[in-house]
């Protein structure tokens, strides 16, 4: 038999704010259920699959979240950005209220797959290198791609404070100026670095794959997010 819970203890682990914030949204008719206002936060819900409204807008019970945006340009993968806005921003404030944290890190001025959560294993077996998730990036470069390049790419380019060259897992040229780089790693600044230890210059990056997930499949345009499917799911927990 399922659990109930009380309404405030739902709403509260939703991200609705305190157990006593939670209670004054009940009691002054702002959360409906069913279409019917719950005016009692002692009211017992069973919580899965449950949906309710608050201020209107509609939600559905997670225990957890697991978010995937397409992140914008000048945007800080940081829950404390310094010098540009965060991309918690991008999301429902509820979220943040539930500690969604981005599942590793762009750079501010790097766009594209960016998984977030508030499920700290998920979060963790993501992250880990353990895993050998690959990475998929694609870099608009300063100078033309050429095959030396490529080369020098597949074959490992040493990078300061590094003890072994770093080599890429594939690597194509897509136009003139443009090149996909798979990375197993996910080390500081690892694709501009090794362009620029390669002899060239990036000028623009985007993720456009995390192991299976690819960016072109998830119709999001930029600084778009969604709630991962439990397909989108099982591609990135595929060892």
């Amino acid at each position: 038999m399922a659990k109930k819970i009380s309404l405030d203890r739902i709403l509260q682990s939703q991200g609705f704010g305190s157990r006593k914030g939670c209670r004054e949204l009940v009691e002054d008719g702002d959360v409906r259920i069913a279409g019917e206002a719950v005016t009692n936060w002692r009211t017992e819900f069973d919580p899965d699959g449950l949906v309710f409204t608050v201020f209107d807008e509609t939600w559905e019970y997670r225990e957890h979240l697991y978010l995937v945006l397409n992140k914008p340009f000048d945007y800080e993968c940081s829950r404390k950005p310094s010098s540009h806005p965060g991309v918690l921003t991008l999301l429902p404030q509820n979220f943040e209220w539930r500690d969604v944290q981005p599942v590793g890190r762009l750079d501010y001025d790097t766009t594209g797959l960016l998984l977030l959560s508030d499920d700290g294993k998920f979060i963790h077996a993501q992250s880990s290198p353990k895993r050998h998730q690959p990475k998929t990036y694609v870099a608009t470069t300063a100078e033309p791609v050429t095959d030396k390049l490529v080369a020098a790419l597949l074959a490992g380019v040493k990078l300061h404070d590094e003890p072994a060259p770093i080599a890429a897992l594939s690597c194509r040229k897509l136009a003139e100026n443009s090149i996909e780089i798979v990375l197993e790693q996910g080390k500081y600044h690892q694709v501009k670095r090794m362009l620029a230890a390669a002899g060239n210059h990036c000028a623009a990056l985007t993720r456009s794959a995390i192991g299976q997930l690819q960016l072109a499949d998830l119709n999001l345009a930029e600084g778009e997010w969604r709630y991962l499917t439990e397909a989108e799911l099982a591609l990135l927990n595929q060892d």
